[in-house]
């Protein structure tokens, strides 16, 4: 029964883990973009989404 819990735990540490480098990877893409870029998809999306017919 004992060797079950650390298991158990280890997959959590895993899990924790993996976590922290998705949310980290993610953050790093997030500030990769400067303002004007981001100002400028958005633009880009807008247009794009008027054109498209509903």
């Amino acid at each position: 029964m004992r060797g079950i819990w650390k298991w158990i735990g280890l997959a959590g540490a895993a899990g924790v883990v993996a976590g922290g480098v998705l949310v980290a990877r993610d953050h790093r893409r997030r500030n990769s973009y400067t303002p004007d870029d981001i100002r400028a998809r958005l633009h880009q999306r807008l247009a794009e989404a008027q054109n498209t017919p509903a």
